[in-house]
């Protein structure tokens, strides 16, 4: 059984789609941030940086207990356990490596920048609008790849298309004009959206 601490922040939406997708059996912590039940030594004692997502797999490899935090960690982690969601075929691992790693180090990051920006006591517009033109940059080149084929990495559904998703579905609950103006963005995450394992993810 796999113990997951997380909360619905795009980060904590990753490594939940990422369990469920792959079947793997969980327990479900949530981790209210705004009380700051991520800074308790319980919580510090699993992740010093007080960052969720966590998980706790108490059947990890051999047998024996794994932590790990990085959801995208958590999301290779989940793959590779189940044997799900990742080509088989290495000559198509090349372009699910960098469809994965622009989701996870691209999308996310620069989303988690607009926010903390915005939400600030003093905003500064400048700032805020450079990086709103860099994640419209980057959804851009998403939507035209998704113009030329069904999923993040290929014609397959991997984790890329869950790591992606978590970064779009918490913009467009936020901020929704982020995501205006891709209609193959749009098409792509409607798909998404419709999976059974993925409504369940995202209710935290």
């Amino acid at each position: 059984m796999i113990d997951l601490y997380a909360a619905g922040t795009s980060n904590g939406m990753r490594a939940r789609i990422a369990l469920e997708e792959c079947g793997l059996a969980y327990n479900f912590h949530p981790i209210a941030l705004d009380k700051g039940e991520n800074k308790t030594p319980q919580f510090l004692a699993l992740n010093p940086n007080a960052q969720i997502p966590v998980i706790v797999d108490h059947e990890g490899p051999n047998g024996k207990p794994v932590t790990l935090s990085q959801s995208s960690a958590i999301l290779v982690y989940a793959a590779e356990k189940s044997g799900k969601f990742m080509p088989k075929d290495p000559a198509a691992r090349p372009a699910f490596w960098q469809a994965l790693m622009s989701a996870s180090t691209d999308m996310t990051p620069t989303l988690g920048s607009i926010f903390q920006i915005v939400r600030s006591k003093d905003p500064h517009g400048p700032s805020a609008d450079m990086f709103k033109a860099r994640w419209k940059q980057y959804l851009k080149v998403w939507d035209e790849r998704f113009g030329k084929q069904k999923y993040a990495a290929g014609n397959e559904v991997t984790i890329a298309d869950f790591s992606l998703f978590a970064g779009y579905a918490r913009a467009k609950a936020a901020t929704p004009e982020l995501c205006e103006g891709f209609p193959n963005a749009e098409r792509w995450a409607k798909e998404m959206a419709a999976r059974p394992a993925i409504q369940r993810a995202l209710k935290f």
